[in-house]
């Protein structure tokens, strides 16, 4: 429809050029937002181009979210676009952080089947202000420490408040959900009070700065040299790593006292106190606390130090003062006889490697993701270790010794890599003399005897993993288990160690199993 020199459209005919339905264009005439230019003799609207302009820019806000008074306020001039935008992208922002947080807190339910009374938990922990999320560790902190004298410690533990910034990610939301749950959890609070009564009594009152570096330099040393022994294949209750506990133990006793005010040395005292620190302070709730706050605050998270820890207090249970178990080690080596007679322990080390080459062979490939009964090894591991102790063996007898633990040493073709790593075995074992060679405190028949362990409780894990029949060498075990149990009998037995505790077995129990029941495995 023309009038002059405007065109006019009907409500149907403006509906149709925006898309916009006919009853929603009149709710919008009704509220203001757009103005008919004018009415037809029937009283129907008609709408001209500045109208169909307000509609398009109005539909286009409402596809923002915008409200319609503000929409009205926009169209009108008394709010300018710019305003707008800026107050509605705070809005969004508010929403956006609000719909993360629920996001985040039903992720935390699926991944840790939350019951009921632990979503509202969660919802009441997502929903806290920064004040209320300082007052919850404040409280924390208070209730724990109590009245103990350790004001060092109590600041360090207030100061590091969980600060969740504005436009948090999902794992910091997921931080401070779980850190919400572990403050108010009993274990955490044991061991921060123990933590702090330990430091009460043998360091209390202030403490400065320096002395803080020093024990943060001490923990970086103790971690590196441990994980550099780890890396290396030392166990921590092996003859090897004395050494390594030397050194932290020298690094470590300028920053102590001793209890009676003299000088520490390096000795069953010095040892017992490191022990003893190690105890108090290893504990998962607290390790997790301080990852948490770091998470959640956008700080460096140091990796967790528990497998160090548990090495550490292993190898110092393993070797409670300097040169004690290689000296007795020695003793016991010095005096004992040959148990593998009459054929000897190479003739026998023969033996039990071509027993375990069969098992090598009738692995399959497929059968490499099978669980073994060594614990978080699969068959593809357990072959590898194989693999390794041979070459492992073998470069210590040739005065060659690897530091390749770490390394995948089975490559593509694990039969091949076994007969080759036990060839070198047996050639470094024939070199006349090797077997009394004096290899510290062992001659070297004693590193035979050690390989031909190895093989059998692993050939053991090996046949159980596969169901491959084992029982050619049962009287090697036979033999075996009373060596076992004086070189290995006063080890600790912890998750650090080589061995687990010994297991129960049947009376009716075949060598093999007993051998294996005694070094920690699960005899069925």
């Amino acid at each position: 429809m023309h009038v002059g020199d405007n065109t006019l459209w009907s409500i149907g005919e403006v509906a149709r050029k925006t898309g916009l339905s006919v009853k929603l264009i009149r709710h919008w005439s009704d509220a203001g937002v757009v103005h008919p230019a004018r009415r037809t003799p029937a009283g129907y609207r008609l709408y001209g181009t500045e109208a169909l302009a307000r509609l398009q820019l109005a539909q286009t806000l409402r596809g923002l979210g915008l409200g319609l008074a503000t929409i009205r306020n926009v169209l009108e001039r008394e709010s300018t676009l710019s305003g707008v935008a800026a107050t509605h992208i705070d809005a969004l922002e508010k929403q956006i952080r609000t719909l993360r947080t629920q996001q985040a807190v039903l992720r935390s339910v699926t991944r840790r089947n939350t019951t009921a009374e632990g979503l509202t938990t969660m919802t009441e922990l997502a929903r806290m202000s920064a004040a209320e999320r300082r007052s919850i560790i404040q409280d924390f902190v208070t209730d724990t420490l109590g009245e103990l004298d350790v004001p060092t410690y109590r600041r360090g533990l207030l100061a590091a408040t969980p600060d969740l910034p504005a436009d948090p990610t999902d794992e910091q939301v997921d931080a401070w959900l779980e850190l919400g749950e572990l403050v108010r959890n009993p274990a955490l609070r044991a061991s921060v009070r123990r933590m702090a009564h330990y430091a009460a009594e043998h360091h209390p009152g202030e403490h400065d700065d320096s002395a803080l570096r020093d024990a943060e330099e001490v923990t970086d040393d103790w971690l590196r040299r441990v994980e550099t022994a780890a890396a290396q294949g030392i166990a921590p209750d092996s003859p090897a790593a004395d050494p390594v506990v030397t050194a932290i133990v020298a690094s470590w006793i300028p920053t102590q006292a001793a209890p009676d005010g003299k000088e520490l040395v390096d000795n069953a005292q010095a040892r017992g106190l490191l022990l003893e620190q190690l105890e108090v302070a290893s504990d998962t709730h607290a390790e997790r606390y301080w990852q948490l706050l770091c998470i959640i605050n956008g700080w460096p998270v140091r990796p967790s130090m528990a497998a160090a820890g548990r090495w550490l207090t292993t190898a110092l249970r393993t070797h409670p003062e300097p040169g004690v178990r290689a000296a007795r080690l020695g003793e016991m080596y010095d005096a004992g006889e040959d148990a593998w007679e009459p054929t000897g322990v190479l003739q026998t080390c023969e033996e039990v490697l071509d027993a375990v080459g069969v098992l090598v062979s009738a692995v399959e490939a497929g059968q490499f993701d099978r669980p073994t009964p060594c614990a978080d090894w699969d068959v593809r591991a357990l072959l590898n270790h194989l693999v390794w102790e041979n070459l492992l063996w073998a470069g210590l007898a040739d005065g060659t010794p690897r530091s390749d633990f770490t390394a995948d040493h089975i490559g593509d073709d694990h039969v091949a890599a076994f007969r080759t790593a036990t060839r070198a075995a047996r050639s470094a074992f024939a070199r006349p003399g090797m077997l009394e060679q004096r290899y510290g405190p062992a001659p070297g028949r004693r590193l035979v005897e050690q390989l031909v362990i190895e093989m059998l409780v692993h050939g053991w894990d090996l046949a159980q993993a596969i169901g491959h029949p084992y029982d050619t060498v049962q009287h090697v075990a036979e033999t075996a288990l009373p060596v076992v149990r004086e070189i290995y009998g006063d080890l600790p037995r912890t998750a650090a160690g080589s061995f687990a505790p010994p297991q129960p077995v049947p009376d009716d129990a075949d060598p093999l199993d007993r051998l294996a029941a005694y070094l920690g495995r699960t005899v069925t």
